[in-house]
This record gives structure tokens, C-alpha cells and sequence, in this order.
């Protein structure tokens, strides 16, 4: 039936009957009710002996035989059809595929339904025979060719039963067939009653003339010659005959010559003349460029740190060390005499010095722990006179963290024990209330105290007293010990600590299960740390290491870690490495989206800076389509985009100079290969880079399969790749889903809790065990389904309780066996075996997995809307209704999230919704929100009252005490004491000012309580200054008033510099809600506390949820990342969590317009090794998507085609040199095919014929030349096109919405050149399978297996149809001819071989 269903697929309504019945059989009601059907084995057998007596092995015969019996028994056949189908079999066994392209008979329609009635009830029952136990214990048992796979061939069946009607069946069958026929029909004679002679009447259907041949008008081409000796060695394989003629056209042709700029009609700037340029221009340019780097260095301060300083750029300077081996070699050789020379001076300067040093700093030592110690001291009573314990611990923290490396390392110990002291004071109060409700706090506290004496064993200055006390502490609470270095020294402490251990309660839990609930976010995550002197910040990982180890041997790597892991100073160390080799070495940072660049760029310009030795030279450049940073040849370090740097390594002005000097490609975010836009450019410069990578990402679903391929293109170009993979994230994510509260009542944001991590807890969210979205057991466990230490801990019990005989849990898995202090090394291997257990158990369906997926999954089954939910419960000075809230709203939902979010300290956070209106949408509704409370507060506030008046008391005062000073102004450019005041009157003045609390009081700013944003965070003046520029760039006044509310939106809509000033405030902490698109999710340096997805997208796919979720959780701020699901429902969220990421396939990388960029670099750069290297790299490297020999033969089919496009359209010539359009051809290698429409219409003089009237009907032309160009490059889907859209929008709208059609001529043309282009690709095809191609295509493409055979049966009754040479026999069987419609047709149904 395979055949039958191939042959049909293209089938051409104008001549055929209803084959589809032929191809699928119909169900019991389709065939009727009184059908029985009865097949015994025996019958079958009986008729095995029968076939098998007359020589033949033939399953499909076989099957014949007894389904006509079959249908005889019921009566549903005749004569004329079962000898029509016996013949039919007899001819599919004896006649070859290609031969059985017939013309199908006009039959009448009372014909045709008794056809398709035969054929439906054949089709059936032929396919309960087949599902009969015994008929493949039969078929083997005899060993019967397996060939039912060509079971009818509708067209042959009805042909045959056309010439059966109108004579005798030995009429089409040739002697030999005549006899076995005979036999047939003998074999169903007690069974049809078919006399042995035929005499039928014939009916008035007369069989049409014969079809003229099959080929086409371009079986009269052939293909160009063409020659190249770059391209000749790789057209090897595919080599074919070509005719003589060496100008397709006729038309005059010119070698292409780049004169003008593709977009511009001025001439090209010779780069060797100077271009001067006057003092204004000198002026502006330098003004202009003064602003810019100002803005890039605020952009920069946002980047740089933890502590919000802003880096000082370090000077690099030339090393040998950075060098390679060889250029070092010789640089030492060259300068050994002078070294010698100086070495003598050099020791005895540096002894002189070394002396100096060491008795200033031993006659400061003691001045600097005194001058510290009194420090302390002083903090620490300012400390002691805190009210609150909280604020006294995070100025603690505070403190020790913003001290100076030498003053730290005097006071840490004791400091650190005052932050315990202030913590367990914290816990003694906690404790002691009996309400009940603050358990999560105390548990966070408990946490943090052993933390922190965790932390204290590396302390320096650790006395006998510290550690005495702190194993009291330990002991009272009974906390697992802590093994303390051996101390030698004592000293008083500076302060007399408050224990009391004897009022303290202990944790009622055992020390595992206490460290596994409430200490996994401070767990010590050293894995494998060590000191290493390429870093200088921190101990870099074992995998760090090895990163830095196979960048200094110049390999190429492929690092896959997640966000937060720790990537980000690979970059930078290979930049520094570049930078440090020589002034001309070269390294290329590729990123996706121009904010990633932005962003890089400016990180570069914070970290690094360097002496040149000559102008024009610069560290770092930046280079995107819009706009260029600094001079993209003369520095260093290029940030760019795919597109740019493909522009540059094709330029064939850069193939004798800035080419070669690349050294390091840095591809970040690598998995965008996999896009369908862009993803062909990745991997073409993956193909062309000629030097070592480094290939960044967090989010591959395949990464062995990725780094095999790019293993093998690097080796072809003589590097070596090394992957080095990460799987653990450095802080934790937990997951939530959000059901928000029927009713809301909004007083005021609350005030965060201290200790807590995570939402748990809280009313309306429900946490989402990982392995409880493992719903669908047929994707298995995910890679990256990561467990922290109480998912490990809640899974294990889950395991223990529905554990069964047959399905134990080994006792080793207990976390008893666990260390007495748990470190994040000892969860991952715990993980691992959870893992496999539950593998294990999820590939048994006999096994208990589905009732702990169940158990885990309650909380979040259970979770329903709470009641009522007030924002401040506790306070009663502000009364607001009770506002009624809809579940699938986001706009009125989401404040109440945020709230809780405040209530856990979980603030920053970005809300992710993938429609750009929405996002605008929430952020209005929640200022709105804001704005209406705080307005309701003012109107019933008597405390909000009381300070008004006393504010306006104030300004009263102020204007009795000095009238003229604060009604005159002070005038620009006049002395300070112009108006009488003295000095030491000014300064008593702002002393007054600053001690009264009306000073700075502004109240028309938002109060506190009803924003988000973090004041202490940024300065007045910086946020004055970033309202002032952008409503300068005329920005929507509510998007300003915003940001002064601490939220801000973030989108690819945005004004760029709006953007801009949203991410630097979200880094400084100022903004602490922000709601984007997915503009944040790649990349961008946006660490959150919290990631809300806010509704359902279908953007939001497993990849978009990791690379956005991967936000929360900032490594330095927070310890634990929350990730939250409003609008989403469950099933999503379990899918979201259980889906593998998805694979990084390739494309299709080579496209014509490639391959005419390539010939114009070969041709411009002069034949140059880098550009012959590219083209050989690019063509003999394995593919992404197409690996293997039969793939590689595609794509130089491909190839040689393209030549032959280019040559047969006069863009290129037989010699590989490009002609006439192919550089305006080349430009436009983004728009392809609209770059081939273009060349069309101007090789045919359409443009130049429109054009030459613009100055008689300017208007016409212009209105023409515009619809033209829209038809090519803007053409655009009309998502509505409903008549109300088209009345009301369409009809009003002042533009034309619908594009008009495209001008007759111009259309003609295109038409023209579509018909060519098929006939240039048929041409191609023919002539290749003339010269190569000398096998039949009789094989099943999947299967594979043959059908037909090699003879020819077939008798000139039958009118055979001639020979199809380029499409598949298969899809010639419904009569189509070589004859094609279009390109897809003939991709489509082109023969396999």
C-alpha cells in the first residue's frame, strides 16, 4: 500500500478518479452491515499450495488470492473485476516502476462508483487478513517474498479493467503472462464461476490520444561551463559536462567594481587621504563623543562590583609572559644584552627599596591595628545604641564588608562574633514569643548564627576567647559542631557579650535534618576552590581552572554552565591575555542583541585601558549595524553581531590586513544557533573562524552532540576543542505558583521579615517540588533538574514511606550517612543517587512513582485563593475597601504578589510577559494602584495631616527669618558674599537646615510605603539628571513618574535611553520592579531576587523559561532565587520544569548569495591564502544540520546550481569573476531572494525605464518605484482582514493598509524570472542524471525496500506514458511528467537516485 500512497500523493484532479479509496481502506459502516467476513487458516493454507504450485513466492499474490475468495463468498465482486485485478497483480510483478506511468481512461461516473466500491471492500479486507495471528506465521513458515508494500496500482487496476471491458484480457498481457493468468483464473474458477473464455460487450469509452513526451523544453540546455582552482577540487565528486557557450545572454556583461558605496551616490573616501575636518565639526565631534563616554561610564558604574564602585580601568601593559611561544622566544633573544646590562642596577635599586618597605610598614603596623581597634570600638557603640537588632546587623555586615584588607583582618574575628551575639539575641527574643507565627523566623535565625560560625573558622585574628565562647554557643543550641583551627593567642574582647545561653531554647531537630531544611542556601559551595594567580578576586573552581588552563595553550573551548556559575571572567581573561600579547592581536566578542553588546562594551572600557604607541588605536571598539563606538580596525577587542563580523570576514579589504590579525572569537549565548533568523549566520562563522573560540551558554539540550561537530570543524582548521561543562548553579532556585486572594485591600507595601528565605509559607503561594513535574514519565529526568538540600531531603522521605518490597530504598540514602557538617558538595552526590533510584522506578509501571510524584505534588494541588488579604494588617491609621479580585487579571493581581514578595524581603524582581502592551499595561495599573492608596492615605492620615503643617510651618518661618534671601535669586557669575551674608552666617545656616527634618521633606514625592524604589540607592541629583534627558527625548510622562515609584518597563519598543536608565538604576537598587519582554532574559547583567512569569505566552517555551528564570538568584546579594507563576496553569508550569532544553540544530549554511560573497572576496582580495583558507574551511567542513556523505553531496548540488543561477542571471562569470549587479547583489544578502528580484527587474531595465520619467509624472513614479520596492522587501501579513477590521481601520485609515498590486510589467518580469530559474534548476537536475545517475529509483525511501522489477510486461494496449528521467517513479505513477510547476515541486518529488 506504501506505493499506492506515493503514487497518489501529487495526484492531478483533472485525471484521476477517486483513488483516494484506493489508498485506504473503510471502516465496517462505510462497507455495510451485512459484510461478514470469514478467513480460516485452513482456506489460507489450501491456497498457499495452489500459489506455490504454480512457482511463485509471492506474499502480495498470495493476499490477493484470498481476499478475492473472501469477497466472493459475499458476493461483492464480478468477473470483469477480478480478472482485472488478478492481471494487474500478474503485471505490478513483471513490469518495472518507471514503466506503469499511465494515462488514466475516461470512465463514466456509475463506472467509477462501481470501481471504487470494488477497491474499498478489496483494501479492507485485504487489511483484516494481514491482522489475522496466523498470516505472518504462514507467510514465514513458506518464506514468501514480503512484497506487499505494492499491493494495487490504482491506475494499472482501472486501466486494465478498461481494456478487459473493451476485449479480453489476453489482449495486454504478453505470452507468458497469458498462461499464468490462465492459471489464475483456472485457480478462481469454482470460486468466481469465470468462464475460461471472455466475451464482453464494449461500452462507447474510447481511450484519449497518447501523451507527447515527458520532457521538457529545457531538456534542450545544458549547464555553463565554469572553472575555478579554488572551487574545482570541491565540485570534484559532482563533476558534469557543460556546453561551450560562455555568455549566456548575449548581453554585453562588466566586471563588478565597487566605485560608490552600495547606498550612496558619492564616491568612496580614499582610506589613505586625509580627511580634514574644521574646527566646528572638530568641536562638535569632540563634544559629542565627551557625552557619549560620560554616558558609557555611568553605564559602566552600574556594571562594575558588588559595592556600587565604580572599577578603575587597569593598564595593560605589553607582557612576554601573554605572548606565544615563538614571538616571546624572540622578543627575549633580542633584548638579553640590554637585560644583562641592567640587571646589576635593578638588585641593588631593589634591595634599597625592599629595605624601605619593610621598616615604614614595621614602623606603621602598630599604628594601623591601634587606629583600627579605636575605630571598632567607636562603630561598634553606635552599633550598641541601635534600637533595632536587625538594622544593627545588617550595619554590622555593612561595616566588616567595606573595611580595607589589612584593617579586616585585625577586627573580622571579633567583629563576626558581635554579628552572633546580635543574632542570637535576636533568637532569644524571637523565641520567647508564643504566637506561633514567626517559627520561619526563628528557623532563618538559627540558620544565620550557624552560618555565620561557620564563616568564623577562616576568620582572621581568631582568639581562645572567640572560640570558647562560640562552642557554647554551639553546644547550647545544639548546632552540629564546628571543628576550629588550633589557637594560640588571647585577648580581651572590646565588648562584654550579652549570652545568657541558659535562656536559650535548642533546635528540636537533629543536626542533618536541621542543616537540610534550613541551612541549604548557606551551605559552603566550594567545589574544588583553590588559589590560583590568573585570579586575582576570588578561588576559582576546578572547572574555572581548567578553562584558564586550555585558553593559555591556545585551545578552543566550549564551556556550558549555567547563569551565575561564574562564565563571565572567562571573557575577560581572554581579552587581557590579548591585550597584554602585542598592540596588534585581535579578539572578536560576538553576542546576539545589541544590549549585550552595550553592555559589554562598557564593561571592557571599566576594566581595561592601554598606551598605543600610535593615534587611532583604541582597547575596544563597538560595531552593530546602527552605530559604531570608537574605529572597528583600529582596536583590539571588537564587540559585535553575527551579521557584522560575517561583513568583515568577507570584506576583501580586510582579507590582507585585519583578518589575519584575529587571535579569539568569543561566540556568548551560542545556543542561538538554533534560531531560525539568525542561526545560519552562527554557524557560517563557526565554519569560517579562522583562529581559536571560545563558545559560551547556559542553555544547550544537546551539548556532546554540539561539541562532536565543532570538534571536527576546528580540527579541520588545526585547532583543538576542549568542552568543559558545569551543572550546578551557585545559588538555588525554588519555585512557586501564585493564586491571588479573592479580595485585596491595599495600605501601604509591609515591612520585610529578617532570616527568611523563600515564599514558603505565605498565603496564596504554593511551593513546586522539582520532581514533582515529572508528570510525563516518557521525557524522563531532565539534565538540569536540579535538587537543593530539602528537595533532597522531602524526596527521600517520600521514597521511605511508598517504598515496597520489590522496590526498596537502600539504607545507604539516609542522610544520617551524611557528614555532621553537610557542605553543597555532599547534596550533589546525595542528589545524584535520589536520581537514580528515581529513574529507576519511573521505567517500571508496577513501581510506587506516581504516588511520590502525587505526595510531592499536594502542596501545590491544594493551593486555593485566600479570602481577604491587607497588605498591612497591623496598621489601623489607614483604612481602604476591600477591592474584588479576578484570578486570570494581571493587572489588578499583581501589587498583591509584589506585596508578598515585600513580606519576604524578596524585592528586586522582574516580571516577565511576552507582549509588549501588557508589560506597559501592569506597570500602569500598578502605579495607579499606588498612586489612589496614597491619595486615599493623605485624605484620612492625621499623622500625614500633623506633617503637613508643620511642613508648611516650615516654609513660614523660613520666609519671616530671611524674605530676601529667598526671594531674590542668585545671580550666575556674581561673588558668594554679594548679598551680605558671611561665611560662618552660611555655613550656621546649613547646619540649621540639616538638623531640621523639613529640610529635604518633599510632598509631592511618593511616601514611603506606597513605592518601590530604594532611595538611599541613587542620588537626587543622577535622577535629576536622567528625568531632565528623558523628557528631553520627549518620553511619555508616566513612564518617568514610574521610575520615581521604583518600577520601571523594559522592552525593545523603549526609547533606547529610557533602557538604558532603567538598567542601571535596577543594578544600582533604586528600581526593584521591573517588567520586560524577553530583552532581559539573554544575557543582560540584571540580577534579581525574584523572577515572576506573569501569564501564559507561547514565547514561553523551555528555553525562554531557563534563560529568564536564570536571573533570580544574584551571586554576591541573594542566597536562595525565587521563581514565581502567576496566570499559569499547573499542567504548564509541570511541563515548563520537566521539558530537556531543546537541541542545537543548524541550517542549511550555504546560500547562493554566499557563494557570490565568496567569489567577490576571492576576486577583490587577489586570490588571497586567508580568502582561499575561508572558502576551503567554509566547503570541506561536516555540518550542524547536514553531517554525512550523502548530505555533503547535497549542498555542492546545491553549490554547483548556485554557479550555474549566477552565471545564467550575469552576475558572474564562467572564471568565478562577479559581473554587472553582484555587489549590490552582495549587500543586500539579508533580504534574499527579494536581492535575485532586484537584480531582475534592473537587468531587464524595468527601474531605468520607470525612472526615466521622473521628471515628467515624479508623483506616478515615485508612488510606482514605492509599491515595487514594498512588493520585494515589505511585504508584510495582514493579521486581520476581517470585513469589521476592514471598515473600521482600514476604510478610515489616511495610509494604504493593503499593499496595492505590483505594476503588470514589473510582474511579468519576475514571472520570467521565476520560469527560468525552475528552468535553470530542471536543466541542472536532467543534465546531472544523464551524465551520472544510471541506477533505477525503485526503492522505498524509508523501508528501502525494492519495488517493480526490471522487465517490461507492459503491451502497447496499455498506452504507457514515457519515462520520467528527473522525477521519482513513485510520484509518476499519478501521471506526472517531467514537466514541474515550480521549485518546491520539483524538491519535492525529484527522484532519490
Amino acid at each position: 500500500m506504501t506505493v499506492v500512497v506515493e503514487g497518489l500523493r501529487n495526484v492531478n484532479p483533472a485525471l484521476a478518479i477517486d483513488e483516494t479509496a484506493y489508498a485506504s481502506g473503510p471502516d465496517d459502516s462505510e462497507i455495510g452491515p451485512d459484510l461478514r467476513i470469514h478467513i480460516s487458516e485452513d482456506s489460507a493454507r489450501l491456497m498457499l499450495q495452489e500459489v506455490s504450485a504454480l512457482g511463485t513466492r509471492s506474499e502480495r499474490l498470495l493476499l490477493t488470492l484470498v481476499a478475492l475468495k473472501a469477497m466472493e463468498a459475499q458476493q461483492v465482486t464480478n468477473a470483469h473485476l477480478v480478472t482485472a485485478m488478478l492481471s494487474q497483480t500478474l503485471l505490478i510483478t513483471h513490469t518495472s516502476l518507471s514503466s506503469r506511468r499511465l494515462e488514466m481512461p475516461a470512465i463514466a461516473r456509475s463506472k467509477r462508483r462501481e470501481l471504487d466500491e470494488f477497491l474499498a471492500v478489496f483494501v479492507h479486507i485485504s487489511a483484516r487478513i494481514l491482522q489475522q495471528g496466523f498470516w505472518n506465521d504462514l507467510c514465514t513458515e513458506a518464506s514468501l517474498d514480503c512484497d506487499i508494500t505494492d499491493l494495487i496500482d490504482g491506475r494499472l487496476f482501472v486501466t486494465v479493467w478498461f481494456e478487459l471491458v473493451n476485449g479480453s484480457a489476453l489482449h495486454i498481457l504478453n505470452t507468458d503472462l497469458q498462461t499464468k493468468l490462465q492459471g489464475l483464473i483456472d485457480m478462481v474458477k469454482p470460486m468466481s464461476r469465470i468462464p475460461k473464455q471472455l466475451a464482453l460487450d464494449k461500452p462507447d469509452s474510447k481511450l484519449p490520444p497518447a501523451a507527447e513526451s515527458s520532457l521538457s523544453p529545457s531538456d534542450r540546455m545544458t549547464v555553463l561551463p565554469f572553472s575555478h582552482f579554488v572551487f574545482d577540487k570541491h565540485l570534484r565528486p559532482i563533476n558534469i559536462t557543460v556546453q561551450a557557450s560562455r555568455n549566456p545572454s548575449g548581453r554585453s556583461t562588466k566586471v563588478f567594481q565597487e566605485v560608490s558605496h552600495w547606498h550612496n551616490a558619492k564616491r568612496r573616501l580614499d582610506p589613505k587621504a586625509a580627511h580634514v575636518l574644521s574646527d566646528r565639526d572638530k568641536m562638535r565631534a569632540m563634544r559629542k563623543n565627551q557625552f557619549f563616554m560620560a554616558e558609557m561610564a555611568g553605564y559602566a558604574a552600574s556594571l562594575t562590583g558588588v559595592t556600587g564602585k565604580i572599577l578603575e580601568p587597569e593598564l595593560i601593559t605589553v607582557s612576554e609572559d601573554a605572548k606565544p611561544a615563538k614571538e616571546a622566544a624572540e622578543r627575549t633573544k633580542e633584548n638579553s644584552d640590554t637585560a644583562k646590562q641592567r640587571k646589576s642596577q635593578a638588585s641593588k635599586g631593589a634591595s634599597n627599596a625592599k629595605a624601605i618597605i619593610a621598616a615604614n610598614v614595621a614602623a606603621k603596623g602598630g599604628g594601623v591595628a591601634d587606629k583600627t581597634l579605636a575605630a571598632w570600638k567607636t562603630v561598634r557603640a553606635n552599633l550598641d545604641a541601635e534600637r533595632s537588632l536587625q538594622s544593627r546587623y545588617r550595619k554590622t555586615k555593612a561595616y566588616l564588608r567595606d573595611l580595607p584588607g589589612d584593617k579586616r583582618a585585625i577586627v573580622q574575628a571579633e567583629v563576626e562574633y558581635y554579628i552572633i551575639c546580635t543574632l542570637l539575641k535576636m533568637y532569644r527574643i524571637l523565641s520567647k514569643q508564643t504566637n506561633g507565627t514567626n517559627q520561619a523566623q526563628i528557623d532563618g535565625v538559627t540558620a544565620l548564627v550557624f552560618s555565620t560560625i561557620r564563616g568564623l573558622i577562616v576568620a582572621k585574628g581568631l582568639t581562645k576567647t572567640i572560640v570558647n565562647q562560640v562552642k557554647s554557643i554551639t553546644q547550647a543550641l545544639r548546632l552540629p559542631n564546628v571543628e576550629f583551627p588550633a589557637v594560640e593567642t588571647d585577648g580581651k574582647l572590646s565588648f562584654e557579650p550579652d549570652l545568657r545561653l541558659s535562656e536559650i531554647q535548642p533546635v528540636p531537630t537533629t543536626y542533618h535534618e536541621f542543616q537540610l531544611l534550613h541551612c541549604g542556601p548557606y551551605m559552603d559551595r566550594n567545589l574544588d576552590s583553590a588559589p590560583d594567580a590568573r585570579v586575582k578576586t576570588f578561588n576559582p573552581d576546578g572547572w574555572q581552572r581548567k578553562v584558564l588552563d586550555e585558553l593559555d595553550a591556545d585551545r578552543s573551548i566550549f564551556v556550558v554552565a549555567p547563569t551565575s556559575a561564574g562564565k563571565t571572567f572567562i571573557s575577560f581573561y581572554a581579552m587581557e591575555k590579548i591585550l597584554r600579547r602585542n598592540d596588534d592581536s585581535i579578539l572578536v566578542y560576538v553576542a546576539p542583541t545589541k544590549a549585550l553588546v552595550n553592555q559589554i562594551g562598557a564593561e571592557i572600557q571599566a576594566r581595561f585601558k592601554k598606551a598605543y604607541r600610535h593615534a587611532g588605536r583604541s582597547v575596544w571598539a563597538i560595531h552593530t549595524r546602527d552605530y559604531r563606538i570608537n574605529n572597528p580596525s583600529g582596536c583590539q577587542i571588537l564587540v559585535t553581531v553575527p551579521h557584522i563580523l560575517q561583513i568583515m570576514l568577507l570584506s576583501s579589504s580586510n582579507a590582507k590586513s585585519w583578518s589575519r590579525k584575529v587571535r579569539c572569537i568569543i561566540f556568548d549565548e551560542i545556543h542561538s544557533i538554533g534560531q531560525a533568523e539568525d542561526g545560519v549566520v552562527w554557524e557560517q562563522l563557526l565554519l569560517l573562524a579562522p583562529c581559536p573560540i571560545i563558545a559560551l551558554s547556559a542553555t544547550v539540550g544537546n551539548p556532546e552532540q554540539f561539541n562532536s561537530w565543532l570538534t571536527s570543524t576546528q580540527r579541520s582548521s588545526g585547532f583543538d576543542v576542549t568542552m568543559i561543562t558545569h551543572q550546578h548553579r551557585y545559588s538555588d532556585l525554588r519555585k512557586f505558583i501564585y493564586e491571588p486572594p479573592r479580595q485585596f485591600s491595599f495600605n501601604g507595601l509591609p515591612e520585610p521579615s529578617f532570616g527568611t528565605l523563600g515564599l514558603d509559607g505565605l498565603d496564596g503561594l504554593a511551593f513546586v517540588h522539582p520532581v514533582a513535574s515529572l508528570v510525563n514519565k516518557s521525557r524522563g529526568i531532565p539534565q538540569d533538574l536540579s535538587l537543593e538540600a530539602r528537595d533532597c531531603l522531602t524526596l527521600w522521605k517520600s521514597m521511605c514511606r511508598h517504598q515496597t518490597k520489590a522496590f526498596p530504598v537502600d539504607r545507604t540514602l539516609d542522610p544520617d550517612h551524611l557528614p555532621q557538617v553537610v557542605r553543597k558538595a555532599h547534596i550533589i552526590e546525595w542528589e545524584k543517587q535520589l536520581k537514580m533510584l528515581l529513574k529507576s522506578w519511573m521505567l517500571q509501571e508496577e513501581s510506587p512513582f506516581d504516588r511520590v510524584i502525587k505526595d510531592l505534588g499536594q502542596p501545590m494541588n491544594d493551593l486555593r485563593p485566600p479570602t481577604h488579604y491587607v497588605s498591612r494588617p497591623e496598621d489601623n491609621s489607614v483604612t481602604t475597601e476591600a477591592v474584588a479580585m479576578k484570578a486570570d487579571d494581571l493587572y489588578c493581581t499583581t501589587l498583591p504578589l509584589l506585596c508578598k514578595l515585600q513580606e519576604r524581603d524578596a524585592l528586586p524582581a522582574i516580571l516577565f510577559n511576552y507582549d509588549r502592551s501588557k508589560c506597559e499595561r501592569i506597570c500602569q495599573s500598578i502605579m495607579e494602584q499606588l498612586k489612589d492608596a496614597e491619595n486615599s492615605m493623605k485624605e484620612s492620615s492625621p499623622t500625614w495631616k500633623s506633617k503637613i503643617r508643620g511642613y508648611e510651618q516650615y516654609l513660614a518661618n523660613k520666609s519671616k527669618q530671611n524674605p530676601k534671601k529667598m526671594a531674590v535669586p542668585k545671580k550666575k557669575g556674581k561673588a558668594n558674599d554679594e548679598d551680605g551674608t558671611s561665611k560662618a552666617d552660611k555655613m550656621q545656616d546649613a547646619a540649621s537646615e540639616e538638623a531640621n527634618p523639613y529640610a529635604n521633606f518633599n510632598p509631592d514625592a511618593p511616601v514611603e510605603g506606597f513605592h518601590f524604589a530604594n532611595i538611599a540607592k541613587a542620588e537626587a541629583a543622577e535622577l535629576a539628571a536622567i528625568h531632565k534627558e528623558l523628557k528631553w527625548r520627549g518620553l511619555a510622562p508616566w513612564l518617568m513618574e514610574s521610575l520615581t515609584r521604583g518600577i520601571g518597563v523594559h522592552h525593545a519598543g523603549m526609547n533606547r535611553k529610557y533602557r538604558q536608565a532603567v538598567e542601571m538604576l535596577f543594578r544600582k537598587g533604586f528600581l526593584r520592579v521591573v517588567i520586560a519582554t524577553g530583552t532581559l532574559a539573554l544575557g543582560i547583567n540584571m540580577p534579581c531576587a525574584t523572577v515572576i512569569f506573569s501569564g501564559d505566552s507561547v514565547f514561553l517555551t523551555a528555553l525562554n523559561f531557563r534563560q529568564a528564570a536564570g536571573r533570580a538568584g544574584r551571586r554576591g546579594f541573594d542566597l536562595l532565587g525565587n521563581v514565581v507563576f502567576q496566570n499559569i496553569s499547573t499542567a504548564k508550569v509541570c511541563r515548563l520544569l520537566s521539558s530537556r532544553l531543546p537541541d542545537m540544530t543548524g541550517h542549511f549554511p550555504i546560500t547562493t548569495t554566499l557563494i557570490l560573497r565568496l567569489f567577490s572576496l576571492l576576486y577583490e582580495s587577489g586570490n588571497t591564502k586567508y580568502a582561499v583558507d575561508a572558502i576551503n574551511s567554509l566547503l570541506s567542513q561536516p555540518r550542524l544540520y547536514l553531517d554525512g556523505p550523502a548530505f555533503k553531496d547535497q549542498v555542492l548540488h546545491h553549490l554547483r546550481f548556485s554557479i550555474e543561477y549566477l552565471r545564467r542571471h550575469d552576475l558572474l562569470s564562467a572564471e568565478g569573476v562577479p559581473l554587472n549587479f553582484a555587489g549590490l547583489t552582495t549587500h543586500l544578502y539579508y533580504t534574499e531572494n527579494s536581492s535575485f528580484a532586484l537584480n531582475a527587474l534592473l537587468k531587464e531595465g524595468y527601474l531605468h525605464d520607470l525612472c526615466s520619467e521622473i521628471d515628467e509624472a515624479e508623483s506616478r513614479v515615485l508612488r510606482t518605484l514605492m509599491i515595487v520596492m514594498a512588493h520585494l522587501f515589505g511585504r508584510r501579513p495582514c493579521r486581520h482582514s476581517d470585513q469589521e477590521y476592514i471598515e473600521n481601520i482600514v476604510k478610515r485609515s489616511p495610509s494604504i493598509v493593503f499593499l496595492p498590486k505590483l505594476p503588470a510589467s514589473a510582474a511579468q518580469i519576475l514571472q520570467q524570472h521565476n520560469n527560468q530559474t525552475l528552468q535553470i534548476f530542471t536543466t541542472y537536475v536532467r543534465t546531472f542524471v544523464d551524465q551520472h545517475i544510471d541506477q533505477p529509483d525503485n526503492k522505498l525511501p524509508l523501508t528501502g525496500v525494492t519495488c517493480g522489477s526490471n522487465e517490461n510486461s507492459l503491451t502497447a494496449s496499455l498506452h504507457a506514458l514515457p519515462h520520467t528521467i528527473i522525477r521519482s517513479p513513485f510520484v509518476a505513477l499519478s501521471g506526472h511528467s517531467d514537466t514541474f510547476t515550480s521549485i518546491s515541486d520539483l524538491c519535492t518529488s525529484v527522484r532519490s537516485h
